[in-house]
């Protein structure tokens, strides 16, 4: 549990650590996209500028974010998307810990290209959430893979 409060406190500044602490569990995953999207964004700056300290700042802190996302999923509830999405998120981790070793800017844009495509998905969610809930009335918020 310590593991999503340290992702969110990595992503979490002002009024974002007042969001998080209403959100529900689909704005808290996009709020956790949204820093990890832009702590690459952050990343690649520092690198195209060979500022390496700023660099590795802002590639820990993506690496806490991805491990967040991660540890956020229900594999009991998430079947095959669940265990798709660990794996995506181990690569992701192991692309960030060679860009970080390398300085390797091709692998922070592949990484920030990956977690973008998923961050736009998650953000069709929430339309999507109350067409489920009429589906299934009287059961409870639909499964979303995560914890």
């Amino acid at each position: 549990m310590r593991v999503h409060f340290k992702a969110i406190e990595d992503y979490a500044t002002g009024s974002a650590t007042s969001r998080a602490l209403v959100a529900d569990k689909v704005e808290l995953i996009q709020m956790l996209f949204d820093g990890l999207v832009d702590s690459l964004a952050s990343a690649m700056g520092h690198l195209e500028h060979a500022a390496i300290e700023p660099k590795c700042q802002a590639l820990t802190r993506a690496s806490r974010i991805v491990v967040g996302l991660k540890s956020a999923l229900d594999h009991s509830q998430g079947g095959e998307l669940s265990r798709n999405l660990d794996e995506l998120y181990d690569y992701a981790l192991r692309r960030i810990m060679h860009a970080n070793l390398k300085n390797d800017l091709d692998a922070v844009k592949e990484v920030h290209s990956l977690m973008n495509e998923i961050r736009q998905a998650w953000r069709q969610v929430p339309a999507l959430v109350p067409a489920a809930r009429s589906v299934v009335a009287g059961q409870g918020a639909p499964s979303l893979a995560v914890h």
